[in-house]
C-alpha cells in the first residue's frame, strides 16, 4: 500500500505495518522529499505513533540539513502524543501510551531549546509552538508573548493558536477578535471558546447573529457559544440548526450536544452538593 492510498484511507484501518512503512521513508535520505513530508504527517497519528517514530520525527527536526517543509512537518507532527501525554499522564502504569515519559521530556526539552535558535527557520520554529503548546510548560509563556509582540503576522497567527492551550491570555484574545485578519480572529474564536472567557460573549454573538459571517468565522463562533454560554446556546443557535450548509447544520448539532451535556454535568455537580 502507497503512501497515496494511506492518505486517503482512515487511520483505523491502516495495515498494521504502517507505522513502520513511515519509518523506513522517514530515515531514508534517498526518498523523495514529498514522501518523507507524507510520512511524517501521517506517523504523527495517535494510531502509529510510538518511540521510534517520535524519535525519527525529532531527528528530523534536529538536523539542519533537512528540508524546511519537513522538519515544519515532523514537529507538528509531534503535537497529538505531546496532548495525549499531558491529558493522560504517566502515572498510572496499566495506562498504555503511544509514548514513554522518557521520549515526551526528551522532545519537549528538545522543542523548547530548537524554538529559542534563531538560527532555524521561522516556518520550523512556529510549528514547534504550535506542536510543544499542546502539553503546556513554563517557556511557553514567553515565547507566546514574544511571537505576539513582534508585530509579525505569521507569529501573532501562532501566538494566537498557542493562547488556546496556554492560560493568562484573555486581553490578547480580546484584541485578536478584533482584527481584521479573519485567520486571527478565527484562532481568537477558537481561544475565547476553549477558556470559556465571557467578555468575548457580545463579538462571539455578533457573529453567529449576522448573516453575513463568512463561514470560517460562523463555525467556530457556533461551537463558542456553546461553551461560554451552554445554557444559552440551543435557543441562540436553533435558527442555524436548519441550515442548507452540512457544515453549519452539523457545527450546530455538535455544539448543541456539548452545551447538553456540559448542563448535564453542572446538574449533577448541584445535586451532589446538597
Amino acid at each position: 500500500m502507497d503512501l497515496k492510498i494511506l492518505q486517503e484511507t482512515p487511520p483505523w484501518d491502516w495495515p498494521r505495518d504502517a507505522g513502520k512503512m513511515f519509518q523506513e521513508i522517514l530515515i531514508d535520505h534517498q526518498a523523495k522529499e514529498t514522501d518523507r513530508v507524507v510520512a511524517a504527517e501521517l506517523a504523527g497519528d495517535l494510531t502509529v505513533i510510538n518511540d521510534e517514530l517520535a524519535n525519527a520525527l525529532t531527528a528530523i527536526i534536529r538536523c539542519p540539513d533537512e528540508p524546511e517543509q519537513l522538519r515544519a512537518t515532523a514537529a507538528i507532527a509531534l503535537g497529538p502524543v505531546l496532548e495525549q501525554a499531558e491529558t493522560d499522564g504517566f502515572e498510572d502504569p496499566d495506562d498504555v501510551m503511544p509514548i514513554t515519559q522518557r521520549t515526551f521530556r526528551n522532545i519537549q526539552d528538545w522543542l523548547q531549546k530548537l524554538h529559542f535558535d534563531n538560527s532555524i527557520p521561522k516556518e520550523v520554529r512556529r510549528r514547534i509552538l504550535e506542536a510543544s503548546v499542546r502539553a503546556p510548560e513554563v517557556w511557553h509563556q514567553n515565547a507566546i508573548r514574544a511571537a505576539y509582540s513582534s508585530g509579525d503576522k505569521e507569529w501573532i497567527l501562532t501566538a494566537m493558536f498557542s493562547m488556546r492551550w496556554i492560560r493568562g491570555f484573555d486581553e490578547q484574545i480580546l484584541e485578536g477578535l478584533k482584527s481584521g485578519d479573519a485567520e486571527i480572529q478565527c484562532e481568537a474564536i477558537q481561544a475565547a471558546g476553549n477558556w470559556e472567557l465571557d467578555a468575548a460573549w457580545s463579538h462571539i454573538l455578533a457573529l453567529v447573529r449576522d448573516p453575513a459571517t463568512p463561514k470560517s468565522l460562523l463555525l467556530p463562533a457556533i461551537g463558542a457559544v456553546a461553551s461560554i454560554r451552554p445554557a444559552e446556546a440551543q435557543s441562540l443557535l436553533v435558527d442555524l440548526a436548519d441550515s442548507d450548509d452540512e457544515e453549519i447544520a452539523e457545527a450546530v448539532d455538535e455544539a448543541i450536544a456539548m452545551a447538553e451535556a456540559v448542563s448535564d454535568e453542572e446538574g449533577d455537580e448541584e445535586v451532589g452538593s446538597e
